[in-house]
């Protein structure tokens, strides 16, 4: 094992440190290095060029259970535990980031409350069944930019989604068109959101009741409430808006429109949905 550890790391630090530090001699090193590979040792190395590959297609999003899963989709027979131990081993992890908080939501106002018909129960058996909708933001050095989106509950797939400078209700009404011109829900869709002044105003509530759905809230002040909305945006800001500084707000746009379309509805593997995309669950469902 230190052998191995000299080996992976020979082009970074001179041999005779490592092996000083490590205990071993240089001969002893360089004796291990001249046996033939194992068959398992060669395996393992094709195995890590796999790993490598994934991890670099996916711009390190991915951890070890989606390396797993597209490592599998791609017939490669490894268990998810030697990726984990070869991930482990080579230092290839998914990228993290930390938490910013700003807040979106502004429930004072005296706009009607929608009862909470979820409760938490984040189920449903079909597409089309439950949507979830919320607002969060993203820092650019022109100001804030402000993204709605909906969420089909049932596949994770986005539905709608818009953007822009400023939190009134046009912003998720954007979104909410997008969504419903798209997927064109039947009369009794529950669409649940926070209690914000943007989802309880008149003109949201009535572009609802003309597309026949069902309104549904958060209790105040309760993120749990919509928790599969909240863990999306979570993935979003680890996954790419953390790791950016954005010049201008058009410049964010198209990167979280590439991140949307070209990414998380087409590619990315959903834990939640058996390690699938959203849109392959959505097919699957058709």
């Amino acid at each position: 094992m230190r052998f191995r550890f000299i080996e992976d790391r020979r082009s970074n630090y001179p041999v005779t440190l490592m092996c000083a530090v490590l205990g071993v001699s240089p001969a002893g090193y360089y004796a291990w290095r001249a046996r033939p590979e194992s068959p398992r040792a060669a395996a393992n190395r094709v195995l890590v060029d796999d790993i490598k590959r994934v991890h670099r297609d996916t711009h390190g999003r991915y951890g070890s259970p989606r390396v797993y899963a597209e490592l599998r989709a791609q017939g490669r027979g490894a268990s998810r535990g030697r990726i984990e131990r070869l991930m482990r081993r080579h230092g290839i992890k998914a990228i993290m980031a930390r938490p910013r908080r700003v807040r979106t939501t502004d429930s004072r106002h005296g706009f009607p409350i929608a009862p909470n018909l979820l409760e938490r129960n984040f189920i449903a058996t079909a597409p089309n069944q439950i949507w979830l909708a919320d607002i969060t933001y993203v820092e650019t050095d022109q100001g804030w930019l402000y993204l709605a989106t909906i969420m089909d509950l049932y596949s994770r797939k986005i539905v709608g989604w818009a953007m822009a400078d400023h939190l009134r209700a046009e912003l998720p009404m954007a979104a909410l068109a997008m969504a419903i011109a798209t997927q064109r829900p039947a009369a009794g869709l529950i669409h649940h959101s926070d209690r914000g002044v943007q989802y309880a105003s008149a003109e949201y509530r009535k572009m609802m009741q003309s597309a026949g759905l069902r309104a549904s809230m958060s209790r105040k002040a309760d993120c749990y409430d919509n928790a599969p909305m909240e863990s999306f945006f979570h993935t979003l800001k680890t996954e790419l808006v953390h790791h950016q500084q954005y010049a201008t707000r058009e410049e964010a746009t198209r990167d979280i429109f590439a991140y949307i379309e070209g990414f998380y509805n087409r590619k990315r593997r959903h834990s939640a949905i058996g390690y699938i995309s959203p849109i392959e669950m959505e097919l699957n469902a058709a």
